[in-house]
């Protein structure tokens, strides 16, 4: 299998995805927007992996790359990729299928709780995590609406649409189950401007302080990966 990924920012790279697929010896490549990175041909991927970034999707005229980014993504979708995006990845594949990305009604950033959906309870992708786990949320953004093929898989009081499955092989999160100390540990360094006081932003030290969550997070992800592996493996996306 070979696994690419669209890196928008140096602080936030794949993760414990980049170590999973490491580790099953799959080819891993790249593109790098903040140097100017290529896309590849779709031929020579199967799996895409959309980071997050500070950025948001209608900043085109400040990053233009944004504009053949959702062009790749769409073609992408189009040649039946598996897609996988991440806060602002999974904004991107939401307007890509006609969905709506807006303000959310308030910023989110910190350690929180998520519930999920009914149809993620009864999904074999998402049965094994427990009822409302603890993410990493950093986003003021969301993907406000979704077209009707997409299904709601999480929500929580501060964002109503945390994570969505479109035509069975393509999702989005609004949060990170990826991220490990050191991408938290860039993230608070890079976009520390946005560390102030409010109903659900929690300070720098309170999302240093949580190796029980992002080992946690991890682990469900890493649960993910195999059984989406598996249900790709055996044709059942």
């Amino acid at each position: 299998m070979r696994l690419h990924y669209l890196q928008h920012v140096p602080f936030e790279n794949p993760g414990s995805i980049l170590t999973w697929a490491r580790e099953k010896g799959y080819t891993v490549t790249s593109t790098e927007f903040f140097l100017e990175g290529s896309l590849p041909e779709q031929k020579d991927f199967d799996w895409l992996v959309i980071m997050g970034g500070p950025m948001n999707i209608y900043e085109e005229d400040k990053y233009p790359w944004l504009v053949k980014e959702k062009m790749f993504i769409k073609e992408a979708i189009r040649n039946g990729k598996v897609l996988i995006g991440l806060c602002l990845g999974g904004q991107l594949i939401a307007d890509c299928i006609g969905g709506k990305v807006t303000k959310n009604t308030c910023k989110e950033i910190g350690w929180y709780p998520v519930r999920l959906t009914r149809e993620a309870k009864e999904s074999f992708l998402f049965s094994h995590f427990p009822k409302a786990p603890v993410v990493f949320e950093w986003h003021g953004d969301t993907f406000s609406s979704l077209p009707e093929e997409a299904t709601l898989l999480a929500e929580n009081d501060a964002c109503a649409h945390q994570a969505f499955v479109y035509k069975t092989r393509i999702f989005g999160f609004q949060y990170h189950l990826e991220n490990t100390l050191e991408i938290i540990k860039g993230l608070t360094k890079n976009c520390a401007e946005e560390l102030v006081p409010d109903k659900y932003i929690q300070t720098e030290e309170e999302l240093l302080s949580h190796p029980e969550y992002i080992l946690k997070d991890n682990e469900w992800m890493t649960a993910f990966l195999e059984r989406l592996e598996y249900m790709y493996e055996e044709g059942k996306l």
